[in-house]
């Protein structure tokens, strides 16, 4: 159990997307001082994992840290997407048990990245993709090592 705990129940309790706090906000939910890196260091807010206790906790709510005001000593605390998104992708990741267990779903053990860009590009009908995208590297190549040989 984490000092900072409440946060994440703050968190998960809202029903909007952003939930906008100042520093002394987040010291009131949780009921202990943050500490002075929280103050003086951009990078303690960032959305890194393995970068504190407390940015475990936001994350673990559904949320990220956005809109990081060091100056005003404010913040955004915005929900991330829950349709199948790379959070979620990551969640499953981190739990898949090791392969010799054998107790492994399809879906489990996937990379959290796979399908991340889907539907973001289109391959226009009979492109071909193993064609060099400048023809004449091929020439300098074929120049510097010799033609390729057949196999």
């Amino acid at each position: 159990m984490s000092k900072y705990d409440a946060l994440g129940d703050y968190l998960r309790a809202q029903s909007v997307d952003a939930v906008p706090m100042t520093f002394a906000e987040v010291e009131r939910v949780t009921g202990t001082r943050l500490p002075s890196s929280a103050f003086e260091h951009r990078p303690w807010w960032s959305n890194n994992g393995s970068n504190s206790v407390m940015t475990k906790v936001w994350l673990g709510a559904g949320f990220r840290s956005a809109q990081v005001d060091m100056q005003g000593r404010k913040l955004v605390f915005q929900r991330t997407p829950t349709k199948r998104g790379v959070s979620q992708e990551a969640e499953t990741f981190e739990q898949v048990k090791s392969p010799s267990s054998g107790d492994r779903s399809p879906r489990q053990g996937r990379h959290p990245m796979i399908g991340a860009l889907k539907g973001t590009f289109t391959i226009e009908p009979g492109y071909d993709l193993t064609q060099p995208a400048m023809p004449e590297w091929a020439d300098l190549i074929d120049e510097k090592y010799g033609p390729e040989k057949p196999k």
